[in-house]
């Protein structure tokens, strides 16, 4: 039986990698975006892919009254409910500008944070009863860092979110799974990563970590693996030397 599928935020890169992987499994697809014509061309390319069907929504997570609208198209296209859905949308700004703008730093809470937290709880309603909820968390929420503390704090919030939220669906039959990714090459990380540093993953490499990570339910996903080492360490440094760091 073919798995119906909701990818939120379809078009960033992560996202695109997941739905060709799953496109190729045979799956029924929930696509959205803001972006209306992107978002067609992403379903166009899983159809042609091996995608059952898939089908193209428009959304802004980010316009919390939108979030009912999209649940109303949810209830008409899966009324049988979702197998899995995930959520991969985000945005990096620049500590600095962050700092100085109370609007940029508004934003990063809003995009990062606080839609998806209320998304999900509006989505949920729509998980099968044994469905899956994956969500793009991040390893900068493990430990705060003058660098990118804000992002940070927003990914860190957002991991403790899904840790309850988790605890709460397992007594109903359902999973959580939290994503935390280290360095991607994607659009919103151009510019930013060293090309060709062994710590920088490609999209099609964290999106076959999350689909075996779902099919196994994993609790906590570390891709690629050595980041769970790597943050094992920056988090076990004291407070007194950390803060001394320039990271």
């Amino acid at each position: 039986m073919p798995q119906t599928i909701l990818v939120i935020g379809a078009t960033s890169g992560i996202a695109r990698a997941c739905v060709r992987a799953w496109a190729r499994q045979g799956a029924h697809l929930l696509l959205t975006s803001r972006d209306t014509e992107e978002g067609e061309r992403g379903a166009a390319d899983a159809r042609i892919r091996g995608a059952v069907s898939a089908l193209a929504i428009r959304c802004d997570p980010t316009d919390l009254n939108g979030h009912r609208e999209l649940c109303r198209q949810l209830q008409f296209q899966a009324s049988a409910g979702i197998d899995v859905i995930l959520i991969a949308y985000g945005s990096m700004a620049d500590q600095h500008q962050a700092e100085s703008d109370p609007q940029v730093a508004q934003e990063q809470i809003l995009v990062n944070y606080t839609s998806v937290v209320l998304l999900c709880e509006v989505l949920i309603a729509h998980l099968t009863p044994t469905g899956v909820l994956a969500v793009i968390s991040s390893v900068a929420g493990d430990r705060g860092r003058q660098s990118n503390y804000l992002y940070g704090s927003t990914k860190a919030g957002l991991t403790a979110y899904l840790q309850g939220l988790r605890n709460r669906l397992f007594h109903r039959g359902q999973h959580v799974l939290t994503v935390k990714p280290g360095f991607v090459a994607t659009p919103m990380t151009a510019g930013l990563l060293k090309a060709g540093s062994p710590l920088v993953a490609q999209p099609d490499q964290i999106a076959q970590d999350i689909l075996k990570a779902v099919a196994c339910r994993k609790n906590t996903l570390y891709t690629r693996w050595f980041w769970r080492w790597i943050m094992l360490i920056i988090t076990s440094i004291p407070e007194a030397i950390f803060k001394r760091l320039r990271l």
